[in-house]
């Protein structure tokens, strides 16, 4: 067995092992066997605890920062013909993405991956589909010098926020040395970094309000977890933790019938052919509000995005009831921003 080959199937090996762990210890608990439950809503339900971690509420270490980092977050000034924000790839009022396959920049120009949602970003462990920024810090250069998203540069935004009275005095104000590269990212960083979702149904159902989901939801989270979704999609962001080849047990690509640079993942990063057709795990929070799906925002449901992950992740064909139930529990995903869900 060639490297390559053998790599493909440790991959499975490990996807099968990893869902054969996660049900014997999420689902339900062992004959026998005692559990040890966070709170009421798991004992009652006779579960142990689940993979997926509720959202903490977002702590912001400087309002002021925040407020200034919000308002260049929504500033078309930052692009190259001030046409672009990073909202309008990232839009707060439509899940923190477009909606579009691929999003449009500076001068119209498209860009080659479905823009992800900013909405908890900051749980992520890196950035990017191809995980080529390790942090938020990192990320933003990316769509800053990207010339089919904001086509600038540092020098032109430091020129351009200089030459704005009220810039000027809001850097000052928190920022000794003033309008800087670095003090523009940490304006930005701290502000997508407030960004988090707490509260959805779910959450609240894992830390004790039995009546936050109902049964569908509940038989879908069971489901979800004994068929190995939890295996790539868990912890706090339900993904967004860890790279997983697209096409485990099934050549997706082939199937699409073409094929894009974009379809490499983390091997325009590395170089490596291991990393061919690997990606970072999207964290599935919110996810009922940002389609499409997938890095090539092919596909426009919820359920053909359920179907597609069993056939090619993990090897199975899910019947319409699989599906409609585990879009129950995904649906129950969906958190609140400032007070307000984001449904």
């Amino acid at each position: 067995m060639n490297r390559i080959a053998s790599h493909h199937a440790l991959s499975i090996l490990i996807a099968l092992l990893v869902g054969a762990v996660s049900l014997y210890i999420w689902f339900p608990s062992t004959p026998g066997m005692t559990p040890t439950p966070t709170d009421t809503t798991l004992a009652s339900a006779g579960w142990n605890p689940g993979p997926i971690v509720p959202v903490p509420q977002p702590a912001v270490a400087s309002p002021a920062k925040a407020a200034l980092g919000e308002r260049l977050f929504h500033d078309p000034v930052l692009s190259s013909d001030r046409t672009v924000s990073c909202a309008t790839c990232h839009d707060l009022a439509n899940g923190g993405d477009d909606g579009h396959k691929f999003s449009s920049g500076a001068g119209g120009a498209q860009g080659t991956h479905n823009a992800p949602t900013v909405f908890n970003a900051a749980l992520n462990f890196r950035q990017f589909w191809d995980g080529r920024a390790a942090n938020l810090t990192a990320q933003i250069s990316g769509p800053i010098h990207n010339p089919v998203e904001m086509n600038s540069s540092w020098q032109q935004i430091i020129e351009r926020l200089s030459a704005i009275p009220e810039y000027r005095l809001a850097f000052a104000e928190n920022y000794p040395e003033g309008i800087t590269q670095s003090s523009i990212t940490d304006a930005i960083v701290t502000f997508e970094a407030s960004l988090l979702t707490p509260d959805a149904p779910f959450d609240r159902f894992l830390k004790g309000d039995e009546d936050a989901i109902g049964p569908d939801a509940l038989e879908g989270y069971r489901r979800f977890t004994q068929f190995g979704c939890a295996s790539c999609h868990q912890g706090v962001n339900v993904g967004g933790n860890l790279y997983q080849r697209f096409g485990i047990l099934g050549d997706y690509f082939e199937d699409r019938r073409h094929r894009t640079q974009a379809d490499l993942g983390r091997f325009n990063v590395t170089g490596h052919e291991l990393d061919k057709q690997v990606f970072k795990v999207p964290g599935l929070r919110n996810v009922a509000l940002t389609a499409p799906y997938f890095h090539d925002g092919s596909i426009e449901t919820l359920d053909e995005a359920v179907a597609i992950m069993g056939r090619y992740q993990l090897g199975r064909t899910l019947d319409t009831e699989d599906r409609r139930l585990i879009v129950a529990f995904l649906n129950a995903l969906t958190g609140h921003y400032r007070g307000a869900s984001l449904q």
